[in-house]
């Protein structure tokens, strides 16, 4: 623990010696503060970052971070589209980042991460400028409230929930997306990831189970089952059963009930 501790305080120390003495006593009470924090540069290259933001993150060391990172580069910034609204805050603007969601995977392959079992981190930013004594932006601080850590499974069953209480309504990526709180694309690929089937594919095999279950009702018309489930009986619905069954409409309902 006290060899922990003492290379912490060095690393403090090594991060304070990168700054001028003014911004040093800012960096020392933030360095405990409980929320994340950075200090940049203007150019985007990271000078000071607290324990709290270190640890959010999961960055190995501030040696790896701090003089190295620079946030106008970022890959993630960038792919976000959030670039053009970060550097307003060169022009002596408070910006807010909100819903900046990070694939954990594309941090560990841009940064110097610590790999955990993490999909997503949704973090609102509140960027603010430090002025010098003549009134021009000479850093600029980045406070993070983390929101959430998508860890996958959680979200995964928030989605096929809301799918398996929605099956009779036409299927819809993004309020399925919304009920496990991720973008779309992010509820895709992670979808797919564990699951190992598209969310469009899900809806569809469990329409198709219910369906079975439609077709072992014998007061039921093979198209009255199709009815039943919000389906057209038509060559294409057809087409798509036996696609997943193995057999027709016709020949489940026969085989099922000869077996019953």
């Amino acid at each position: 623990m006290s060899n922990n501790l003492e290379d912490r305080q060095k690393d403090i120390l090594a991060s304070y010696q990168s700054l001028p003495e003014k911004v040093v006593l800012l960096a020392k009470v933030i360095e405990f503060f409980p929320y994340p924090i950075q200090i940049f540069s203007i150019d985007g290259t990271a000078k000071f970052i607290n324990k709290a933001a270190q640890d959010m993150i999961g960055i190995r060391s501030v040696e790896s971070h701090v003089g190295k990172y620079n946030c106008f580069k970022d890959p993630i910034v960038r792919e976000l589209g959030f670039l053009d609204k970060l550097m307003q805050v060169l022009t002596g603007k408070t910006v807010y980042l909100n819903d900046f969601n990070a694939s954990y995977q594309d941090m560990i392959k841009y940064y110097n991460v610590v790999d955990r079992d993490i999909h997503t981190i949704s973090t609102d930013i509140t960027c603010f400028p430090l002025f010098n004594a003549e009134g021009e932006v000479e850093y600029f601080a980045a406070l993070f409230v983390f929101k959430k850590i998508y860890r996958g499974r959680e979200e995964i069953n928030w989605g096929k929930q809301y799918m398996e209480s929605h099956w009779l309504e036409p299927f819809n990526l993004s309020s399925t997306a919304k009920a496990a709180c991720l973008s779309k694309a992010q509820f895709s690929k992670l979808f797919k990831k564990h699951t190992g089937v598209t969310p469009h594919e899900y809806y569809i095999n469990y329409k198709i189970e219910k369906l079975k279950e439609k077709l072992l009702d014998s007061n039921l018309t093979i198209a009255q089952a199709f009815v039943a489930c919000n389906m057209n009986y038509n060559g294409h619905s057809a087409k798509l059963f036996k696609k997943k069954v193995g057999l027709s409409p016709s020949e489940y309902r026969k085989i099922s009930v000869k077996n019953e």
